[in-house]
């Protein structure tokens, strides 16, 4: 395979789908990963759509939390193609509810597909971008690794141990020309606010929460609603992998730089009421 190979999980809609048909049209050979092949039509959809063709591009089965099918995948794509040029950990979804009623096991899967799922994907890749002394892991975070957003616990802890896995891993790989990038988005369409709340199940009324969780679903479908075009982020996805050089962190979306300075320099008191007016 001389063309450079992208292995991207989580392909089935936003942000994998999207970046899956833009670098399949800058010339890579890409193998679009989802946990369900049921729902690969919108991805071959929007491929032939883009007056792309599907012969230039996979679609495996994958479901990230099981390591075995990780390392087969992972096996099979070096045997077949040789490289694995970039690796995009893009798989993941948000659980949205209080911390006192979200159970264990909810916890636990969280951390599942979003952190120790691209924790797997990256140590199967490792060997032969080491080996090679050349490669790129994106890391599909968000600006929930950044800051603890009320409502949504469990995907807030899984980005911040994600962002920390990242920059240790950066560290690391640096001297073997492997390049760890986190990319942070900020509230785009794709539906990942609204379907953390409703994932969080129906609203109890009898909870002392309720109050609070209404207003965050509330502002969670006015965010998506409002949210950026995310072909943004695709863009951005696009530039990183042509810079020889990317920094760790690359933060997205409508004011979020000012947004992160004033977090970094205001007393927590002050962030405190900025929080409590929005529950």
């Amino acid at each position: 395979m001389n063309r450079k190979v992208v292995l991207i999980t989580g392909t089935s809609s936003g942000f994998g789908l999207l970046s899956s048909v833009a670098l399949l049209r800058e010339g890579y050979y890409v193998v679009a990963t989802m946990r369900d092949l049921g729902k690969a039509a919108a991805l071959k959809q929007a491929v032939r759509e883009a007056g792309l063709s599907l012969a230039d591009m996979e679609v495996q089965a994958l479901d990230v939390t099981e390591e075995a099918a990780v390392q087969t995948v992972v096996d099979d794509v070096l045997a077949r193609l040789g490289r694995i040029d970039v690796l995009i950990n893009n798989a993941g979804y948000a659980h949205g509810g209080f911390i006192e009623e979200i159970s264990m096991d909810e916890y636990r899967a969280q951390f599942e597909t979003n952190f120790f799922g691209a924790v797997a994907m990256t140590k199967a890749v490792l060997p032969s971008m080491r080996e090679r002394r050349s490669g790129k892991i994106l890391m599909i975070s968000s600006i929930s690794g950044r800051f603890g957003f009320p409502g949504m616990s469990p995907y807030t802890s899984s980005k911040y141990a994600l962002e920390g896995f990242s920059e240790s891993l950066r560290h690391e790989m640096r001297p073997f020309g492997v390049s760890v990038v986190l990319i942070e988005p900020a509230s785009y369409r794709t539906n990942i606010w609204a379907k953390g709340i409703e994932r969080g199940g129906e609203i109890d009324s009898d909870s002392p929460y309720a109050p609070a969780l209404t207003k965050m679903a509330a502002y969670a479908a006015a965010m998506n609603d409002r949210g950026s075009d995310p072909r943004e982020v695709i863009t951005l996805i696009s530039r990183v992998l042509q810079d020889p050089r990317p920094v760790l962190r690359y933060p997205v979306g409508k004011g979020l730089k000012p947004l992160l300075f004033l977090l970094r320099f205001l007393p927590q008191r002050l962030v405190d009421r900025m929080v409590a007016k929005r529950m």
